[in-house]
């Protein structure tokens, strides 16, 4: 088969891979329909993710087609077409049973990271039956591969953590896939301002589509001192960080109010500072952590009700064997006007 490999920072090819085979009777082969580049993958091309081996297929989001399955798989058979959740879980260790999938005994996110990945014709998913998804009948893929992770990610790190509530001032730093994100699920628990801060006026623009009610472009402006005057010098109750910078988490900090929330998504790869002197005295709640996608029932259940559309967060679409040329766009995002690419094979 042919799969994307990453062979260090700052390396990577299209090449010939052995096809993956059924390991343990937990296991599904998938035949890969749709999947996508997430900033996680930009991150390990980077050097962030360390523990990821020259050699790894990367990738952890799609859709696809059951292959084969394990004698020990019960929820699926071949033929099923199914959502691939970024997260493996065994369902029976003491974290699963805590809800913490993401930090699964015997996975989490190991997808792209610890074992092979999504971003291939085929995929092995350990743990099959908590692991994948039923794709409804009339359910559209590519929205539905946004639900692999972003929409989760969003949802559960910054929206459930940052405890958005009716009324809020809800500040989200980063108009990214998973600021968007973010932005269209926090709209579940009708917040009064949802104030979007980003560099690229594009992203911002699109934001305001999406139901932003303030933009600010750290660009051209002071984006404190700006939401400091929307805020009437309060801070926002609820800040979210959604790029993985060391500068937008120091903004999130200065532009919270006395018991606000701080909610961290962003994937960091160096050491903030923490202004602890000043954040002690407010009363403030700081959350961090990896997606546990314990929403993603919910989430699939809303999208197919037509309550939120994650297809809007579409912007290019490439064949799978196309997707060098879909790197290079999602890397250099600002200039192609992209959100989110899709990847059809």
């Amino acid at each position: 088969m042919k799969a994307l490999v990453f062979h260090g920072p700052g390396q990577k090819s299209w090449m010939e891979k052995a096809k993956p085979t059924l390991v343990q009777p937990t296991d599904a082969i998938v035949r890969v329909t749709h999947t996508t580049i997430c900033g996680t993958d930009l991150h390990i091309l980077k050097g962030d993710v360390p523990e990821v081996e020259s050699g790894r297929t990367l990738g952890h989001e799609g859709t696809g087609v059951v292959e084969a399955v394990g004698a020990g798989v019960t929820n699926f058979k071949p033929g099923d077409r199914v959502l691939i959740s970024c997260i493996t879980a065994c369902g029976r260790c003491p974290n699963c049973k805590k809800q913490l999938y993401a930090h699964c005994a015997d996975g989490g996110w190991i997808l792209g990271h610890l074992i092979d990945g999504t971003q291939a014709e085929y995929v092995r998913i350990p743990h099959a039956d908590n692991s994948l998804y039923p794709v409804p009948a009339d359910a559209d893929e590519e929205a539905l591969v946004m639900l692999s992770d972003i929409f989760p990610t969003g949802f559960e790190i910054g929206v459930l953590a940052g405890e958005v509530k009716p009324g809020d001032t809800v500040a989200i730093v980063g108009a990214g896939p998973v600021g968007m994100a973010t932005l269209l699920t926090a709209q579940f628990y009708s917040p009064a301002r949802l104030i979007m801060i980003d560099l690229d006026p594009a992203r911002l623009e699109t934001a305001r589509q999406f139901g932003a009610t303030d933009l600010v472009n750290a660009g051209s402006e002071d984006a404190v001192a700006r939401i400091m005057a929307l805020t009437g010098g309060r801070g926002v109750d609820v800040s979210i960080e959604a790029v993985g910078v060391p500068a937008t988490f120091d903004v999130c900090q200065r532009i919270v109010c006395a018991g606000g929330h701080i909610a961290n998504v962003g994937v960091h790869g160096k050491s903030v500072d923490l202004q602890l002197q000043d954040l002690w005295i407010k009363n403030i709640t700081l959350t961090t952590g990896l997606v546990t996608t314990r929403t993603t029932p919910i989430l699939l259940q809303t999208v197919q009700a037509g309550r939120v559309d994650p297809a809007k967060l579409v912007t290019h679409r490439f064949a799978l064997d196309q997707i060098m040329q879909a790197y290079e766009v999602f890397a250099n995002a600002a200039r192609e006007k992209a959100i989110k690419v899709i990847l059809k094979a």
